[in-house]
């Protein structure tokens, strides 16, 4: 038989749609017809009618013939593919982030690193993936926002029996998948109870004003590093990255006296700090004053106890010399005294013969003009100098007052002796002897 036969791949001899019986050397069957005929026993096993009106009065088809050959086509066929599909489902690819954990029966199998892997097919084997680098966080206090509070996890006791609405973050990673799936059956909530704890523990133990203000960062290490230890003896596979105090505050009820007591409390800081800086500027000055003067009362104790020894010293040379010539010494003393005492007293010039009306001249400041002014008197000038001669001769006869007075040159149609007050001071001396 040729390919252009007509009768070329029919399966009957008398029937042209091919439904008569398969002859010996008509070759294999057909994959289609077979498909067909599948389905028409399918059909009738389901009481279904033959024919494509689907009427009653058609032929019903044959029962369906599920022989060893029959089964052996098709349905093998089936089977397989679905066999290709059940192992193929065994695959599966593991992140550079993650870790594979297989399980056999719900049992620990093994651990897989990063790629493509493959498992027996479920039920027998089954996978977790698991993440290890993403930092997973969880918030106590709060959720999402700090407006959205959690007052039962952030409510807490202070040492000082005070108490404080706290919220903050924990961050933390995966250390081994295999504790984290299967040594806690919701290690999150675990790290959310061990969070609460931990800070509640320090919390407990710290003065209200510490937890608000200066103590945030160290309770929040201190925090990750009891956690830690909770976790590690749970076994939870978990390592804490960082915990994040977002808010510390007093309740909401008590805000407002509080904020006047942190107002007062910055005021009385305020004030101590302006009390110091005004400390640190009078007492440095103060002591140098202070110093200042030690120095000078020293300096003057120096002074006048140098002195005062020295005046002593004079005073015993002086002594020794009186005991040897006693009138000599007295008289040179006392004009030694006269002396100190004219050197720096005003001398003047009176009218001892007078009728009572006195002209006083003071010769120093008469003589200091003349010197000064090119156009005085020479008169006037003349008898201030005998004055002063008088005077000075006077004072050298140790008070004697000589018995008449020398005249000086008329001024103002007047005349003047020239006397001073060595002679009346040597008079009272001479009578008192």
């Amino acid at each position: 038989m040729s390919i252009n036969d007509p009768q070329w791949g029919n399966r009957g001899d008398d029937k042209p749609n091919g439904n008569g019986p398969r002859r010996p050397n008509d070759g294999p069957p057909d994959l289609e017809e077979l498909w067909r005929d599948f389905n028409r026993k399918l059909s009738g096993m389901m009481g279904k009618k033959g024919g494509g009106n689907g009427g009653g009065d058609g032929p019903r088809m044959p029962p369906v013939d599920f022989s060893p050959k029959f089964l052996g086509g098709g349905l093998g066929l089936l089977l397989g593919l679905v066999a290709v599909v059940w192992l193929a489902s065994g695959f599966y690819i593991v992140d550079a982030s993650q870790r594979g954990v297989v399980l056999q029966f719900g049992k620990l199998k093994e651990t897989t690193e990063p790629g493509l892997r493959w498992r027996l097919p479920y039920p027998i084997q089954s996978h977790e993936l698991v993440n290890l680098t993403g930092v997973r966080t969880v918030e106590i206090g709060y959720r999402g926002s700090e407006r959205n509070k959690v007052l039962k996890e952030a409510l807490m006791l202070t040492d000082d029996e005070n108490i404080v609405n706290i919220q903050f973050a924990v961050q933390y990673i995966l250390k081994d998948p295999v504790e984290y799936l299967f040594n806690n059956r919701h290690p999150d909530d675990a790290v959310v109870g061990a969070a609460e704890t931990a800070v509640r523990e320090i919390v407990g133990k710290s003065k209200m004003d510490f937890v608000l203000y200066e103590g945030r960062e160290q309770i929040a290490s201190d925090a990750a590093l009891l956690m830690q230890s909770i976790l590690d003896r749970y076994q939870g596979g978990i390592l804490i990255s960082k915990v994040t105090m977002q808010n510390a505050q007093p309740p909401e009820q008590v805000q407002a006296a509080f904020d006047d007591a942190v107002k007062a409390g910055q005021d009385r800081e305020r004030q101590k700090n302006e009390g110091q800086a005004y400390a640190n500027d009078v007492i440095p000055r103060a002591r140098g004053t202070a110093a200042r003067l030690l120095e000078e009362a020293q300096g003057y104790r120096q002074r006048v106890v140098a002195a005062a020894e020295g005046d002593a010293s004079r005073f015993r040379q002086v002594y020794t010399e009186y005991a040897k010539a006693p009138e000599v010494t007295r008289q040179r003393m006392y004009l030694e005294t006269m002396q100190q005492i004219y050197a720096n007293t005003t001398k003047v010039m009176i009218d001892a013969k007078g009728q009572g009306n006195l002209l006083y001249l003071p010769l120093d400041k008469l003589m200091n003009a003349a010197a000064g002014a090119a156009v005085a008197p020479q008169g006037l000038i003349d008898g201030a100098t005998q004055g002063a001669a008088a005077t000075r001769q006077s004072s050298s006869f140790a008070g004697e007052v000589p018995p008449q007075s020398e005249s000086l040159p008329a001024v103002g149609g007047k005349s003047f002796n020239a006397n001073t007050r060595a002679g009346s001071l040597g008079s009272r001396d001479r009578e008192a002897r």
